[in-house]
């Protein structure tokens, strides 16, 4: 640090701190290598599908397909949903790492054929899901490219969102002017981006209700309505009205409702599932409710 104030990259850079003092609530958990830093066995329930997860927006969208798969019918799709502490490091376990050497959440094992698969990454998770059971992804061509292309325009954008807006809007110790108007111009746009194709969609894919939808639901549809970084205001969110139309709509669908509360830890207690086993879990929970 220079005695104006200023940084001055160094020519080489060295981690000389450590990430815990950094002030950022996940701080400890950072370090600049990959790979587990204990010895943890993953656990295994009796369903084909085994995810390790956190809700997340990214852990979210995945337990909202899950439960849209078991909804529309295809009982081949009932899951355990373990929670992985992030927070805690549980996904530097050795378990975890076997199934996401990128150590982050949401992470799939299928065990339902003769060899265990393992899939990660939240967008290909989806995917594989989707053509897993041929559902939530359009048949037609055409709308089926489109879904896909919105898939990865949300896996490539949001990193300028979580990372960037997020991290230096909501969650950075030191508030830093250009970053935060850096990255808060590119949310703006991207909601807008957003708004403008839905003005003349229902859905991501034109008219029916697809894996892009739940890719993107979890981070914009929260972002525009003021659930993400209580950034609503500054952000403007309102203004999205085409993005807000159809955030509403997905937010009422009863698969989303419960998605949302597998693997929750914060929060409404009422709204949080650690773990799923069975769909009766919801029915549990909604009764103990009930009893307090």
């Amino acid at each position: 640090m220079s005695s104006d104030g200023t940084y001055t990259p160094p020519k080489v850079w060295k981690w000389e701190q450590p990430s815990g003092e950094g002030g950022w609530r996940y701080a400890s958990i950072n370090r600049p290598i990959a790979g587990p830093t204990h010895e943890a066995e993953l656990p295994v329930g009796k369903h084909p599908l085994q995810l390790y997860s956190r809700a997340t927006p990214n852990g979210v969208k995945v337990t909202i397909m899950l439960e849209e798969l078991l909804a529309a019918g295809h009982n081949g799709a009932e899951y355990d949903a373990w929670m992985i502490d992030i927070g805690k490091g549980d996904q530097f376990g050795s378990g975890f790492v076997g199934v996401n050497p990128n150590s982050k959440i949401p992470a799939l094992m299928d065990r339902s054929g003769a060899k265990p698969r393992r899939v990660f990454e939240s967008g290909a998770i989806l995917l594989y899901l989707a053509e897993k059971f041929g559902a939530f992804l359009p048949a037609d061509p055409d709308k089926r490219t489109e879904a896909i292309n919105w898939l990865f325009w949300q896996m490539g954008s949001t990193p300028y969102i979580g990372g960037g807006f997020g991290h230096f809007y909501h969650y950075a110790p030191v508030k830093i002017e250009y970053a935060i108007n850096r990255f808060a111009l590119e949310a703006k746009r991207q909601l807008d981006v957003l708004n403008r194709h839905l003005a003349d969609n229902t859905y991501m894919a034109g008219d029916e209700y697809s894996i892009a939808d739940m890719a993107i639901w979890p981070w914009y549809g929260a972002l525009a309505q003021g659930a993400q970084y209580d950034a609503g205001e500054f952000l403007q969110g309102r203004e999205y009205v085409h993005v807000l139309r159809w955030a509403e709509e997905i937010g009422k669908r009863p698969t989303v409702k419960r998605g949302r509360m597998v693997n929750r830890a914060v929060g409404n207690p009422a709204q949080q599932l650690h773990e799923r086993h069975d769909a009766s879990d919801f029915d549990k929970k909604t009764q103990d409710k009930i009893a307090k």
